[in-house]
């Protein structure tokens, strides 16, 4: 059976890398305060993009918006009877 040497290299890389980074307290710190940092910035990405304010609920005074909708429901509906005439 062939191994893939660059396989073999890229986990070998990582491997020592990883040992490296958890050699040390200081290293395995920094490493805990990155990942809590990426988490934070994550769940308050997530928590901005939520609720949507107008999301099932449109204003029937706001014209424009109501047109893209319908236009989109129209083409949904005409993607779906050419499928089905085909």
């Amino acid at each position: 059976m062939r191994v893939n040497k660059t396989l073999l290299v890229g986990a070998t890389v990582t491997a020592g890398s990883l040992g490296w980074i958890l050699s040390s307290k200081e290293k395995r710190n920094q490493l805990h305060n990155v990942k809590e940092g990426l988490v934070t910035k994550f769940k308050k990405r997530r928590k901005e993009d939520l609720p949507v304010e107008k999301g099932g609920n449109p204003d029937p005074g706001n014209i424009e918006d109501n047109s893209m909708v319908s236009e989109g429901a129209m083409t949904s509906v005409q993607y779906y009877n050419e499928k089905k005439q085909d």
